[in-house]
């Protein structure tokens, strides 16, 4: 139902995600807004590459909440403020993705709307 579109046409992708996702016959669509990196107590870590993986469990709570799973994410928009290493936010969405790759847009910004946040993540499901 959703199939990467890495045309052979146009230069490849810049890291591990396809140029787009097409969604063929889908009845259930999940939008999220941006997922911060706030544990259930209330906590952030101090580490980005902590922070993206309480971000990525907050999602799966939200994908089984909604009957779905992270293969049927298409889309994944992820703020992380200038500075940060972006390889560990990147390193996160790969293995909770399990190397499946979906359209994916980095975006470096100077600040979020709290200053303990280092990254947020929105997404895009479709089953």
């Amino acid at each position: 139902m959703n199939r990467a579109v890495i045309p052979s046409s146009i230069a490849p992708p810049a890291a591990n995600y396809a140029h787009a996702v097409v969604t063929e016959g889908a009845s259930k669509w999940l939008h999220t807004s941006g997922v911060v990196p706030v544990r259930p107590d209330g906590t952030v870590p101090g580490e980005v590459g902590e922070q993206a993986e309480v971000v990525w469990a907050n999602i799966a709570a939200m994908l089984d909440e909604a009957g779905m799973r992270p293969a049927d994410i298409v889309s994944v928009t992820t703020y992380a403020v200038v500075g940060e290493p972006l390889a560990d936010v990147m390193a996160a969405r790969d293995r909770f993705l399990g190397g499946r790759k979906v359209a994916s847009t980095l975006v470096t910004v100077p600040a979020l709307a709290q200053p303990a946040w280092r990254m947020e993540i929105a997404v895009v499901a479709a089953a």
